[in-house]
């Protein structure tokens, strides 16, 4: 399955993610280590643009179409799980060949033990002021950060059913 990021209504960066799961409600997709990532030419450069693939870990992503994030699983290159990581982004689009998403800066890091912290706050008032993102994502993704914190601090992750997930069986 493809996955583009796009940015002001054009193509940004654009990679295959394999598909593990799709219940309809939650789309689980697995990027691997090594995966080819492509950046067309843009306004904007991309922050990844120099790299040609994605290195060094594979990712579990768990996608729902609602939602201004996506809660990602990491594994080391010998498939051992890392932490979690929630991913503020634009609400999934589904295309016919994939989905569309925009990464919006923010994150959250969960470490196996549950402790969590935000990551890249620093890169919020630059990405507006860069015309990264817009006002208006800017204010839905503080409103999600405040709903995942709340999930969080009341141990209510909906992602739990793939804590068991790994990449060796490829199942939950």
């Amino acid at each position: 399955m493809g996955v583009r990021e796009v940015l002001h209504g054009l193509e940004w960066a654009w990679w295959d993610e394999r598909v593990v799961g799709d219940d309809g409600v939650v789309l689980a997709t697995v990027k691997a280590d090594g995966t080819p990532m492509t950046f067309p030419e843009h306004p904007v450069p991309h922050p990844w643009g120099h790299l040609d693939a994605w290195t060094g870990t594979s990712v579990l992503k768990l996608r729902r179409s609602d939602d201004w994030y996506s809660v990602w699983k990491f594994f080391d290159g010998d498939g051992a799980f890392l932490n979690w990581y929630v991913n503020f982004e634009t609400p999934v689009l589904r295309t016919i060949d994939g989905v569309d998403v925009n990464d919006l800066q923010l994150d959250i890091v969960i470490a196996p033990d549950g402790e969590w912290r935000w990551k890249d706050v620093e890169h919020l008032a630059p990405s507006m002021s860069g015309a990264r993102i817009t006002a208006d994502e800017l204010l839905a993704t503080l409103d999600a950060a405040a709903d995942v914190a709340d999930l969080l601090e009341r141990g209510d992750r909906w992602w739990a059913p793939w804590d068991d997930w790994s990449l060796a069986d490829g199942t939950i």
